[in-house]
């Protein structure tokens, strides 16, 4: 019992030290939306390779995951980019 908990928190913990992270943002250009609202698009580097974008609205109070995209927002640019890099 005590050997299959041990190697449960051991993966857990691995999996979380194996996370992707961010490594750089890349401003990728400028938009401006049917309404005229403007917002700029970033890339999202992260550890693991992948890319993905990232959009900043309100000159860059507000970030979201994707491209022209205000559906899943955080209030700092760091927080999209870890959700960005997690979501994968």
């Amino acid at each position: 019992m005590t050997k299959s908990l041990l190697i449960a928190v051991l993966a857990a913990a691995s999996t979380a030290t194996f996370a992707a992270r961010p490594s750089s943002l890349v401003y990728t250009g400028a938009g401006t939306t049917d309404n005229g609202v403007e917002f700029s698009n970033y890339s999202v580097k992260c550890t693991d390779g992948q890319r993905h974008p990232l959009t900043a609205w309100d000159n860059r109070r507000k970030w979201c995951i994707g491209e022209a995209s205000q559906e899943e927002c955080h209030r700092k640019q760091i927080k999209a980019a870890k959700q960005a890099c997690r979501a994968g």
